[in-house]
């Protein structure tokens, strides 16, 4: 079996033993990598390809949050699942917005760290329970009638079975639990899921969840 490869990026150098210690006893891991810095980031990601970035929000000069950003944009971008202590509502969506596949809290039991990483590099997105009542009431503010607005707008893109599809995702269901649910084959619902990341130009399934949400497509 090949080792997940894993690049960590914190500029608390405890942290990062830490966390290197703890996936130290798992044979299926393999640390490629540290930073102290989200500046640090697309070089050694060129020199270690990593398969996951474990990146936390608040550094010294470039933060989590751009570098997941730029690191995002690139063709042959990585996973990315921002690890840290801050989950104001605001740097949750910005990280899932600029396509981070998990939000995980510091004080998240190591087992579960180990899991998260796991499951995304296996592409199944990860939200921290605290960070998914954050994101299940977001639609809230003050905005939400513009946003709602704009993110309907956008899903009139989707064919019929494809919303349907994008529903699903947004409840959180596996692509086995979509596939029983509405009568399909796996594989059909992974094109499904494919095809609606290519018409709305996003990243992963936590994106279309973010504008499932926002078209209030789950209010029922």
């Amino acid at each position: 079996m090949t080792a997940i490869r894993v690049l960590l990026v914190d500029d608390d150098p405890l942290v990062r033993a830490g966390l290197s210690f703890m996936m130290g006893g798992a044979d299926d891991l393999k640390i490629v990598g540290e930073a102290g810095d989200g500046g640090e980031v697309e070089a050694l990601v060129e020199s270690t390809r990593p398969h996951v970035v474990l990146m936390d929000i608040r550094m010294p000069s470039v933060d989590g949050l751009t570098a997941t950003e730029r690191l995002r944009s690139r063709e042959d971008a990585p996973q990315v699942v921002v690890l840290t202590t801050f989950h104001a509502d605001e740097q949750v969506l910005r990280a899932l917005r600029a396509g981070a596949a998990g939000f995980v809290l510091k004080d998240t039991p190591p087992a579960e760290i180990l899991d998260a990483v796991r499951r995304v590099a296996a592409g199944d997105p990860v939200l921290s329970p605290t960070v998914t009542r954050r994101l299940m009431d977001h639609a809230a503010d003050a905005t939400a009638d513009t946003r709602r607005s704009r993110a309907r707008e956008r899903v009139a893109a989707l064919g019929e079975r494809e919303r349907e599809v994008a529903v699903a995702v947004g409840r959180g269901l596996s692509n086995a639990e979509i596939a029983a649910g509405l009568f399909m084959s796996v594989a059909t619902v992974k094109t499904h899921v494919s095809r609606i990341l290519a018409k709305l130009d996003l990243n992963n399934r936590v994106q279309i969840a973010l504008l499932v949400y926002d078209a209030g497509l789950l209010d029922d």
